[in-house]
């Protein structure tokens, strides 16, 4: 019997990556007799690399296997700054005649039920044309930040301004009032290239034979009525969304993660009185960023754990590239970590955040609102600081704080800058006030929420089944 597989596309950024693993985990949950082989292409500005992911998949799941796409270099010109993302797409786009011959070379020895792909990823949508494939997207935001990229071709035709130009609410079905100021930054200006690209791959979104969203039906219902209604692509028909979320990357046991100082550390803490601030693996503020959040936490008084990563550069073109390890003395106020030491903690450049967000002892998380730490907070029903930093994580704030209410918002200068007593204002707010109790509330409702979603009655079982019926019409029409 020929083997049947599904081939998963993610972008380079770990976080993607790592999204569309636990995606192929979930299918193989279910329908283990598939095969999965995920598409790995490096990336051309990734923090640090995922070998080591992908080495410890590959020993303790069998069916997932890795096919890494020769590595394509872009010749850049620093005095020409572009977008990171815009140089991300170029490789995607370079990369078709690649994930064409790696798909050739797959259905070989299997059967090619469907190729997912990462919304980056959207110029494969062509391959998968040409090889009569079923494509489908995986969605790695949540279900509001979908309804706002497929209504982004309606947005465009309302107006000849640039979002950065407006200044106004904007109208999107299913999502909260919106700030022209609040969309991602790629959007802001529809005479450069990235705009463009981005309008392109929300039309192509619509083409294919669904969306997979890494959500759950009960953490967005508004945003999810709006799609399933045909809203946000009001001149064509909506693909079917297949909200099957959470999906979160569970600690792999390994001794990094187990023997972490951090987690001794929570342990010997109350329940409830730390705040985490992490920040994601390419979220960077300038030293004088980091010196002020230090005041803050300092004047605060609650207990922490805090991230801190190496200051960013200057320079824009090195501003996603991996840094050293922070110099915390250089770096934080003089005698900062000694005034503190009894009741903060300040670990360099990375945390095993999935559990350190399980302990007892956090009682709150400041956090850039990427998706994935998002759902890991949902999910251990730890309330929310929203301090988005880049990409989609300013409408995020919004949703978080509007619409799923469950985090407070971090206020910038309109400069991006966020003074110490911001700082201390919105950490204080979250742990001691009736409003921080609320936020704490909602998110534990929405905690027992998501294990609900994720029960085997639950609402994302049922959408990965109604998926899975897509798979046997092309085993039928194989037959």
């Amino acid at each position: 019997m020929v083997k049947q597989t599904l081939v998963l596309y993610p972008s380079p950024p770990i976080g993607h990556l790592i999204s569309m693993v636990e995606l192929g985990k979930l299918i193989l949950k279910y329908h283990p007799s598939l095969s999965i082989t995920v598409l790995v292409t490096a990336s051309p500005y990734s923090p640090g690399t995922t070998a080591p992911y992908i080495d410890r998949v590959s020993k303790t799941i069998s069916s997932i296997h890795f096919h890494y796409l020769p590595t394509i270099s872009l010749p850049l010109d620093p005095s020409k700054p572009r977008h990171h993302e815009t140089i991300l797409f170029d490789i995607l786009r370079l990369n078709n005649p690649l994930v064409q011959q790696a798909l050739e070379t797959i259905s070989q020895t299997s059967s090619i039920k469907a190729l997912i792909i990462d919304a980056f990823c959207s110029a494969a949508l062509e391959v998968a044309g040409n090889l009569n494939i079923p494509a489908l997207y995986f969605f790695t935001s949540g279900i509001s930040d979908l309804a706002l990229f497929l209504y982004c071709p309606s947005l465009h035709e309302t107006t000849t301004k640039s979002f950065k130009d407006i200044d106004a609410y904007l109208d999107i079905p299913g999502v909260p009032p919106l700030l022209a100021s609040d969309m991602p930054q790629p959007l802001m200006d529809r005479s450069e290239e990235i705009y463009e690209i981005i309008l392109g791959f929300t039309s192509d979104m619509g083409k294919s034979q669904g969306i997979i969203v890494n959500s759950f039906e009960s953490l967005e219902p508004r945003a999810l009525k709006a799609l399933t209604e045909g809203l946000c692509v009001p001149h064509a028909p909506t693909p079917p969304i297949y909200c099957i979320g959470p999906l979160i990357a569970d600690g792999d046991g390994s001794a990094g993660n187990k023997n972490h100082e951090c987690l001794s550390w929570l342990d010997s803490q109350p329940n409830g009185t730390v705040v985490l601030l992490s920040f994601g693996s390419m979220g960077l503020f300038s030293q004088d960023q980091l010196k002020e959040m230090a005041i803050g936490l300092e004047k605060s008084e609650q207990r922490f754990l805090w991230v801190v990563r190496s200051p960013a550069t200057d320079d824009k073109t090195k501003h996603f590239m991996a840094k050293p390890e922070p110099d915390l003395p250089s770096i934080l106020p003089e005698g900062f970590l000694d005034r503190t030491k009894d009741r903060g903690l300040v670990v360099k450049s990375w945390a095993p955040q999935v559990e350190v967000l399980s302990k007892p002892a956090i009682g709150g998380f400041v956090t850039h609102c990427g998706w994935n730490s998002v759902l890991e907070a949902v999910r251990a029903g730890v309330p929310m600081v929203a301090w988005p930093l880049y990409a989609e994580q300013r409408i995020n704030r919004v949703f978080l704080v509007e619409e799923m209410k469950v985090a407070l918002p971090m206020v910038e200068a309109e400069d991006g800058f966020v003074n110490s007593s911001e700082v201390e204002k919105r950490v204080r707010e979250l742990m001691e006030t009736n409003e921080g109790k609320r936020v704490r509330e909602q998110t534990r409702r929405m905690s027992e929420a998501a294990k609900a979603a994720l029960s085997e009655s639950g609402s994302s079982p049922r959408a990965l089944s109604k998926l899975a019926e897509l798979w046997k019409v092309y085993d039928t029409e194989d037959m």
